[in-house]
């Protein structure tokens, strides 16, 4: 098996730190509208998850992933993919959530912490060979 190179191991650890904000810009957001009503669960997941793209997108076309298209044309086709890319993770996690929440009776606090096990190696893969190739 062979190793990853050493510019790719970096990349790798930076699309891991621009997570992290994403995680918890998501998280806050989710759990903002929780405080204010557990009824508001759903939104507050599509709220997390609209603030937390547009963080991804500036973050991962700044300083993760480079590429050698430039201008606002191409900068509006990378958004474009960026929320298309999260788009797919978006709907698998909200069905995950929905899912576990109302239909299994999970706690919704916890829930959206564990679809990130699912999302987050998804998000990684489509952003580096789709989004920003």
């Amino acid at each position: 098996m062979k190793l990853p190179n050493r510019a790719s191991l970096i990349q790798f650890i930076k699309f891991g730190l621009v997570g992290v904000s994403n995680t918890l810009i998501s998280l806050a957001v989710y759990y903002v509208f929780l405080w204010i009503s557990e009824k508001l669960y759903l939104i507050g997941n599509v709220m997390g998850w609209v603030v937390s793209v547009a963080n991804a997108f500036f973050w991962n076309n700044k300083y993760v992933f480079t590429s050698e298209a430039t201008g606002w044309k191409a900068g509006l086709k990378k958004l474009g993919k960026t929320y298309l890319s999260y788009g797919v993770t978006f709907l698998l996690s909200t069905g995950l959530l929905y899912l576990e929440v109302d239909i299994l009776h999970w706690s919704a606090v916890i829930s959206p912490v564990l679809n990130l096990l699912i999302t987050i190696p998804l998000n990684f893969l489509l952003n580096k060979f789709w989004t920003f190739r």
